[in-house]
């Protein structure tokens, strides 16, 4: 026989009806579907405490051991509140190593929804297709390069240039051109050997679209006299650029909630976007760390670092928890 659980009314119900039955008690609760055993109970409970003893009785509700303490749950709550920018998987990176102590991404998930802070975004990220198929396997063996567009009032046009170290997804050099020429191209490329530190026979690879700047004879000359490797992706196919295309849809989201009235005005929101990206914005494709955390080679230091934070709160969570089962016994 299945077993289910009836409400305060429909036990309340069975026994008038047992009450009243001429068949007697047994024939009617095997009618009825129901045990003799658990009629007894409710009938006991009845006339004990009349219809209140009918209510479900409350299930003590079992204790774990890592269960989140109160004090972490207000903290938690009080770092998204000073970090509203931050996801729940940034910030759940974020505490482990900036506040000492383990949190996963799906507790803070619960822990903000419960208080009312989960929002519904307000845009749509756009997930890439078929990556590239030559994936670098350190830094700065591949770059990506690609321009997007900002329009400022009474400027008209313009257009950004960045180059993105692929394997960290650093952003080594940007700049906020009038034109997409193969002269900013050149120039974008400059900037970023200079700021990489790197000789010519360390340049990486280039990796970009096939727009008029980047299939140009003037640009092929320049990166043949340079030594630097030029490949290009897909014709109408933007993900083979996938990663630098994303950074772009991120960067918009920001940095077009505001208008701009001069070329300096968004130089200086770009530059903040930048240093944000590149130094605090944790990248779930890196494992939670930030683009220069991989650029300059901290991220395994991290990622073991957390490892350890999340051992000690574990071991403490379970020496509190057994610390109080002590107390109560």
């Amino acid at each position: 026989m299945k077993y289910r659980r009836y409400k305060q009314e429909e036990k309340m119900e069975i026994i008038k009806i047992v009450e009243g039955s001429e068949l007697g008690v047994k024939p009617t609760l095997k009618e009825l579907n129901i045990h003799s055993s658990t009629f007894y109970k409710w009938y006991g409970r009845y006339h004990k405490y009349g219809f209140d003893g009918l209510a479900p009785k409350e299930r003590k509700r079992s204790k774990f051991w890592n269960k989140i303490p109160d004090k972490l749950i207000d903290k938690t709550v009080k770092v998204a509140l000073e970090r509203p920018e931050l996801s729940p998987r940034e910030l759940a990176a974020h505490i482990t190593d900036q506040r000492g102590y383990f949190i996963s991404e799906s507790s803070v998930y619960r822990i903000l929804k419960t208080r009312g802070l989960i929002t519904t975004p307000t845009h749509i990220v756009m997930a890439a297709a078929k990556k590239f198929k030559d994936q670098p396997s350190r830094v700065h063996q591949q770059w990506q390069t690609d321009f997007t567009y900002f329009k400022i009032k009474n400027y008209g046009w313009y257009y950004l240039s960045t180059i993105m170290e692929d394997y960290s997804r650093y952003i080594v050099s940007w700049e906020l051109c009038e034109r997409m020429k193969t002269e900013d191209v050149k120039r974008s490329i400059d900037t970023a050997i200079y700021n990489a530190n790197l000789e010519e026979k360390e340049l990486p690879r280039l990796l970009s679209d096939n727009g008029s700047c980047y299939i140009s004879n003037e640009l092929k000359s320049y990166l043949s006299d340079i030594g630097m490797g030029h490949v290009r992706g897909k014709p109408n196919h933007p993900q083979t650029q996938g990663k630098i295309e994303r950074y772009h849809r991120s960067m918009k989201n920001i940095v077009k909630l505001h208008h701009y009235y001069s070329p300096s005005e968004l130089e200086n929101e770009i530059n903040d976007w930048v240093e944000y990206y590149n130094n605090e914005r944790y990248h779930e494709s890196l494992s939670n760390v930030t683009p220069s955390d991989v650029y300059f080679g901290r991220e395994e230091k991290i990622l073991q670092k957390r490892k350890q934070t999340k051992l000690i709160t574990i071991k403490k969570r379970r020496h509190e928890y057994l610390k109080q089962k002590l107390i109560s016994a």
